[in-house]
């Protein structure tokens, strides 16, 4: 009977109560994945909304009395949870923000688990000519230069962050009718660039999924070495929780041999094209 009321219960909420202690914390969980005696809590963006993050799971759940609750975030919120102890770890992709958090002493462990890349897509008539541009800046100075749709996710995640940094590049500060923020996830985004249509930098994983409902967009830059998106997963500091312990398994097992082949065979049964690269292959634009 146990066991019955613990399906129905993630059946009919995506709001999941984990007992930490004596105390019961509501998180927010977009989905839950295994069935184990501890939740442990994650925050990521688009490894969950993509699938990566549950064929994870329930490997590393076959090993463990575990579950994880996935609670839906960018990198830059995902990172706030886990300084206010809402969520036991995160994978994230905000370089900057990741090595600030261990030396600030509330983030441990944090470890490379693999990358893919960013990609400007846009209208195939390319009305600010980017694919005649030799960096990404340049790309970037000629959309501005003829005010055309752009659209930036604006909501501080690691894609905000990234596509700042090349404003800046850029010396440019992007306002204006032409400049349109979501406040929205990738997969969202990218929606709304292709029905708008206009340029949006997504990441290369997003485009491999959602690519053949995409008729109004192509890609129409990429290469660029700042494209480069590298994830690290992070940590809790407070081993003396269930939790806490579970996550540094976790991520430990996200780093192994096991772990990596899952990562890099990501996606190639359905799309026929993998998703992500591994560790070893993003080591190389780590700095």
């Amino acid at each position: 009977m146990k066991h019955i009321i613990k399906k129905v219960a993630r059946a009919v909420t995506a709001t999941t109560f984990i007992m930490t202690g004596t105390v019961a914390q509501a998180a927010d969980c977009k989905a839950v994945y295994g069935e184990g005696e501890t939740t442990f809590r994650l925050a990521t963006g688009s490894p969950g909304e993509l699938g990566l993050l549950k064929a994870l799971a329930d490997e590393f759940n076959t090993q463990h009395d575990s579950s994880m609750c996935w609670i839906k975030a960018g990198s830059g919120k995902s990172l706030k949870l886990l300084k206010a102890g809402k969520v036991d770890m995160v994978m994230v992709h905000a370089p900057g923000p990741e090595k600030e958090a261990i030396q600030a002493g509330w983030a441990d462990q944090r470890t490379l688990i693999g990358s893919n890349e960013f990609y400007l897509a846009g209208p195939a008539s390319d009305p600010a000519n980017v694919n005649k541009t030799k960096t990404i800046a340049e790309a970037y100075s000629r959309i501005a230069q003829q005010k055309a749709n752009f659209f930036s996710r604006g909501d501080n995640s690691g894609t905000h962050k990234k596509e700042m940094r090349i404003w800046g590049q850029a010396g440019i500060k992007p306002a204006g009718d032409w400049y349109l923020e979501t406040k929205d996830f990738m997969r969202a985004t990218l929606r709304q660039a292709n029905n708008k249509p206009g340029y949006f930098m997504t990441d290369s994983s997003t485009w491999v999924a959602e690519q053949s409902e995409l008729s109004n967009l192509k890609i129409l830059f990429k290469g660029d070495p700042l494209l480069i998106n590298t994830y690290h997963a992070l940590r809790s500091v407070d081993l003396s929780r269930k939790e806490t312990r579970l996550s540094e398994a976790f991520i430990d097992f996200v780093a192994s041999d096991k772990g990596q082949q899952i990562i890099t065979e990501f996606g190639q049964s359905q799309f026929g094209s993998a998703m992500y690269n591994n560790a070893q292959y993003a080591q190389k634009f780590v700095h």
